[in-house]
């Protein structure tokens, strides 16, 4: 392919990724997908390498990229197969992370994949919102392992009920698991009727072809990009407030190689695995990594496998970024991965000081709620934006999903409609951003009015260690959350009465270089 070739090629596949994206979204019941974009599309080749993706949310993303290869492996596809499974130790996130996979044949034989990841705010766990104070991984809800759903274009019956099980019957949830998983299968229909044209338009030997050019333009980039980063061995930590069980100050370490045009990462001083569920799969602590060195390539370079050749992780088994089977994750996907990119970027300001921002919040602050009683069934789940830090160009951002999310906010309106919830106030948190040359982003406050009982689980970090700061520059606020203004834990759960008030307050970025140095 001529170079104007391959970026027509790459528009391409990356716009049916992003067509991909609207089907679900569209179709989609609930308001974690329609509203928040809580999902993420994707295309890989026959192999499960990664070509290409859209601009979606990168933790999902890229521990498919890191894990896909293992899941399509050794299993007898057939035209009209989806594949379904959740499992965090065999590719997965956490439990509410649902990926469906669908191979792509063309005349015969098997080309490539595609595939999306939608987050479920009802898996079947015991608690509203599937985001539980959990010790093990069977408290978290419905385990899925690589599961056909559908079988040569047939629903497989007994996989399909044991989804529709997870529908609690009432009017505010009913139908919506199935309907989102729907939406799903509909995502992955219309990616394989366009590569399905692609092929017809330009012929499998182009297709392929344009394939294997997308993965060696990405590794050319990125030993272009890497070889900018002085060689050498750069190190940083950070600490977890805790995970909600009684363990707290929770280590993540990192040690970066650099050598001419590749990094090794070495995650050996992180704490074990604990009790709780900020406990990280290896593909999440992938796809932190994948995230970060992402963000410091050119911003045309393809996310395919070879952008993410050149990168290789060491992190121990049954460590907290490496757990093991059983090990309680709700949280490690959405909270230790927000520290894990803190801890490779702190570690990569030693080498590229100009180049790496102050820390943004460093959490997602997770709320999910409902209820399992009198007052009916219902499921929602949220994530709070905050601020990012400042930066050599100028200051953070404010109230924004930052990092390993991508998502947006619930807007009032949808949660109004859907729920028996009321938003009493939604506002930035002014000066909560880190002071310096450049400012750290405000945090948000959003508070929420019960309008029956309701159990709430709170799942936040960086209540305790607050966002650092870069060259002197302050550290932004320290998060809180408030049941009727008094303070509550970073991670617990509680029921709230009618008339209660829950207000999440985010924290800031920190602040980038001393206000007295020159900007």
């Amino acid at each position: 392919m001529t170079p104007i070739e391959l970026s027509i090629f790459i528009s391409r596949v990356e716009a049916i990724c992003q067509e991909m994206g609207v089907v679900l979204r569209r179709a989609a019941f609930s308001p974690n997908i329609k509203d928040r974009l809580d999902f993420s599309c994707a295309l890989f080749d026959s192999r499960g390498e990664l070509f290409a993706q859209a601009a979606h949310i990168p933790v999902h993303l890229g521990s498919m990229a890191y894990a896909m290869s293992a899941i399509v492996a050794d299993l007898d596809w057939q035209a009209g197969d989806v594949l379904a499974l959740n499992d965090p130790f065999l590719g997965g996130t956490h439990l509410p992370d649902v990926t469906l996979i669908s191979p792509l044949f063309y005349r015969g034989k098997l080309l490539a994949f595609v595939a999306n990841r939608a987050h479920h705010a009802n898996i079947g766990a015991k608690s509203p919102g599937s985001m539980p104070i959990s010790r093990f991984l069977d408290e978290e809800g419905l385990l899925i392992p690589p599961t056909f759903l559908m079988r040569a274009g047939r629903p497989v019956r007994e996989e399909m009920d044991k989804l529709a099980a997870i529908d609690r019957r009432d009017d505010l949830t009913e139908g919506t698991v199935l309907g989102d998983f729907s939406a799903q299968i509909s995502a992955n229909r219309v990616g394989l009727q366009r590569l399905e044209s692609l092929l017809d338009a330009d012929g499998q030997e182009s297709f392929l072809s344009g394939i294997g050019e997308i993965n060696d333009y990405g590794e050319r980039l990125a030993r272009s990009g890497l070889s900018t980063i002085p060689s050498g061995s750069y190190s940083f930590a950070d600490v977890m407030d805790d995970d909600g069980c009684g363990s707290e100050e929770i280590v993540i370490a990192a040690s970066i190689e650099v050598a001419a045009d590749s990094v090794r990462l070495d995650f050996s001083g992180s704490s074990g695995q604990v009790r709780g569920n900020v406990n990280c799969p290896i593909s999440v602590t992938a796809a932190a990594v994948f995230y970060v060195f992402r963000c410091l390539l050119p911003e045309h370079a393809p996310a395919c496998a070879g952008t993410f050749r050149r990168i290789t992780i060491h992190a121990p088994e049954g460590s907290l970024i490496n757990a093991t089977r059983p090990a309680a994750v709700a949280a490690g996907n959405v909270e230790t991965s927000m520290r894990i990119v803190d801890v490779v970027l702190g570690a990569l300001v030693q080498a590229i000081p100009d180049l790496i921002p102050a820390a943004s919040q460093g959490t997602m602050n997770n709320v999910a709620m409902g209820s399992r009683g009198t007052a009916g069934f219902w499921d929602y789940y949220e994530t709070v934006g905050g601020g990012t830090g400042g930066h050599a160009l100028g200051p953070g951002l404010a109230a924004v999903q930052s990092h390993m999310t991508n998502t947006l906010n619930t807007p009032i309106e949808s949660v109004e409609m859907h729920y028996p919830l009321r938003i009493r106030r939604y506002q930035l948190r002014e000066g909560s951003g880190g002071a310096g040359a450049h400012a750290g982003g405000d945090g948000l406050i959003r508070e929420f009015e019960f309008l029956t009982p309701t159990e709430v689980t709170l799942l936040t970090e960086r209540r305790t260690h607050a966002p650092w700061g870069l060259n002197g520059g302050e550290p932004g606020e320290t998060g809180q959350n408030l049941l009727n203004g008094q303070p509550v834990q970073g991670k617990c759960q509680f029921t709230a009465r009618t008339a209660d008030r829950l207000t999440i307050i985010s924290p800031g970025g920190g602040g980038w270089r001393a206000q007295t140095q020159a900007g």
